[in-house]
């Protein structure tokens, strides 16, 4: 896929327009105040920002929505793209933890050139998802048919498929779930859910905690069973 170049090369922009479009695939409202949260920020630096990408067309408002322009659109898909295969890069040829995976494909994101992307993809032979098991842009990834941990009922079984960038920016959540073995490919059955939400799930042969927050955005596999997929790094 052909690289795409903004008029005039700068971070912040990749960094937005990778926030923005992140908060619209988790279909969290995409106002000033949610990209501050996702980017650490000040609303106020957030605000002077946007106007920065509205005028050179990265980013429309619709009232205190925020949507990605065309020219947003492509910058936002190159970059969540080389994110997403830079974490595979990290975790199934280098043996990155998940966490330190998600921070340094933070950095690779904005200097990967598009020969480099390409070798990665040749390398991990077309990858579809990232480690968590959100698509890649611009792959052959088509979605299954998926809901929240929180809708399987108690002795329901599933199958983990996708943990949402919300989720990733949790401190500490991505290092809990895969010491936990909550990760794509790995089944399960759900073994109690108390009154606040938080589901206990055997996996893997140990019962696991997942609070109401987690549990209403892991996406799995509802009633299913398979086993868990090889990487490149378990095959070595």
């Amino acid at each position: 896929m052909a690289e795409y170049q903004t008029p005039e090369f700068h971070p912040a922009f990749e960094e937005y327009c990778e926030a923005i479009w992140e908060l619209k695939e988790d279909d969290v409202d995409v106002i000033q105040a949610r990209v501050a949260e996702r980017l650490h920020v000040s609303r106020p630096a957030v605000s002077e920002m946007i106007k920065r990408m509205q005028a050179e067309g990265f980013v429309s408002l619709d009232g205190n929505a925020i949507n990605l322009t065309d020219d947003g659109l492509r910058l936002a898909e190159q970059v969540v793209r080389r994110h997403r295969l830079a974490e595979r890069l990290l975790t199934d040829i280098l043996g990155l933890s998940w966490a330190d995976a998600h921070i340094e494909a933070g950095k690779w994101e904005h200097v990967i050139s598009a020969p480099v992307e390409a070798a990665i993809n040749r390398l991990l032979d077309n990858p579809t998802t990232c480690p968590h098991g959100n698509p890649i842009p611009g792959s052959s990834y088509a979605p299954p048919e998926l809901v929240a941990l929180s809708q399987v009922p108690v002795g329901g079984t599933f199958t983990v498929t996708r943990i949402p960038e919300e989720l990733e920016f949790t401190p500490g959540l991505l290092d809990f779930l895969e010491e936990a073995t909550v990760q794509p490919g790995h089944s399960g059955e759900v073994t109690a859910v108390s009154p606040d939400g938080t589901a206990t799930v055997e996996i893997d042969g140990r019962h696991v905690g997942i609070g109401a927050f987690a549990a209403e955005r892991i996406l799995v596999a509802a009633g299913s069973s398979m086993r868990q997929p090889q990487t490149a790094a378990s095959r070595s």
